[in-house]
């Protein structure tokens, strides 16, 4: 079937939306129609590239949420009409990571996926007779995306499908990553640097899990008022004393848990350094870039302190990402406020523009 995508032809260059072909799905594998993507920052991370693991050309997008059209053979997860969120990190229930309740990191299909093809390592998107290969195995900055049964999570159809998109990454991973990575515990103290959607979330999750205290820094006043109408009990902007003041904060000790939500290895250094003697945990969900090492003193970890990587906040996809579309329709957190633009696929660079500019939190592209 001919679809419009949007295509990264080369790094640094902006996408382009054009027509390109896309093949039925084969066993194992589902048609999902899009009805909204998000624009996140991992897409425009790598149409920079400053993404070691990038490719081109491919169809970006990964943030989708749509409906299924049909299935190939075998599958057994999802039917015709059932409404979903696409799953970079899919949950395919047996593998030794799938089965152990400390990782969400499902190795079923991820070398494959990461090489931008589908599970038998061929391509279903092309343009010309050419391949294009998939990104993150979604590719959903297009009308329609066939993926893997087990990278797609089936949510309620009461659910709005333009604000379920930002649970197939920011919002989960935000989310995810205070209630599942860090397991925050009722009455502690929090401090959430970056206050885009994922540590919006991050925010969120602290707050679902009963932290007492959660602090929101931030180098954006609109941000951090966006932080304290999700949950933040206080809001400070970024400065370069801003470990000495957590420290302040908190009896010369520092926080219970940290998150980095800004993807800077300066931010992930003061995360560290802001986390509490003895017992802190430093939580990082942003994604550095090409090259960047995290200079840490080695006397803030002999002395208690603990560092955590979050990928997706360590959600386990087709199980919790539904759980957390629950919450938010049972009134739990408002996850709707959270997009801040609606644009239409021919504007996927300027989600782009907005995005550098933090002008918002989230750009959703709707899909007619």
């Amino acid at each position: 079937m001919k679809i419009r995508a949007a295509v990264l032809e080369r790094f640094g260059n902006p996408l382009v939306v054009q027509e390109v072909d896309l093949a039925e799905p084969k066993a194992g594998e589902v048609l999902v129609r899009l009805v909204a993507c998000g624009v996140c920052h991992t897409d425009l991370y790598t149409a920079s590239g400053a993404d070691p693991t990038g490719y081109a050309p491919c169809v970006l997008g990964h943030e989708g949420a749509g409906v299924v059209e049909a299935v190939g053979e075998g599958v057994t997860l999802v039917r015709p009409g059932d409404h979903v969120v696409t799953l970079f990190a899919p949950e395919c229930g047996e593998c030794v990571h799938c089965r152990s309740d400390r990782t969400n990191r499902c190795v079923a299909i991820r070398d494959q996926q990461g090489l931008g093809y589908l599970p038998d390592g061929t391509a279903r998107l092309s343009r010309d007779g050419d391949e294009l290969r998939h990104f993150m195995g979604t590719s959903t900055f297009a009308e329609y995306t066939v993926m893997p049964e087990i990278a797609l999570a089936k949510v309620s159809p009461e659910a709005p499908l333009d604000v379920c998109a930002p649970f197939a990454c920011g919002l989960s991973t935000g989310i995810g990553a205070a209630l599942y990575t860090a397991r925050v515990e009722p009455g502690s103290t929090c401090i959430v640097f970056g206050c885009g959607l994922v540590g919006l979330g991050a925010v969120i999750g602290a707050r679902l899990a009963g932290a007492e205290r959660i602090v929101a820094i931030d180098l954006s006043t609109d941000r951090l008022a966006e932080a304290r109408r999700h949950g933040a009990t206080d809001t400070r902007v970024a400065a370069d004393d801003t470990v000495d003041w957590i420290r302040s904060e908190t009896g010369g000790f520092g926080a219970d848990y940290t998150f980095e939500a800004t993807g800077s290895v300066l931010v992930m250094r003061q995360a560290v350094e802001a986390a509490r003697e003895a017992w802190g945990l430093a939580t990082m969900c942003g994604v550095a870039g090409k090259g960047e090492t995290l200079d840490v003193v080695p006397r803030f970890l002999i002395t208690g302190r603990r560092i955590a990587g979050s990928s997706f906040g360590g959600v386990k996809g087709r199980s919790q990402v539904p759980q957390l579309v629950d919450r938010w329709l049972a009134g739990e957190f408002d996850a709707a406020s959270l997009i801040s633009h609606r644009i239409g696929l021919g504007d996927v660079n300027r989600g782009f523009e907005l995005m550098e500019h933090q002008d918002g939190i989230r750009s959703v592209i709707a899909f007619d």
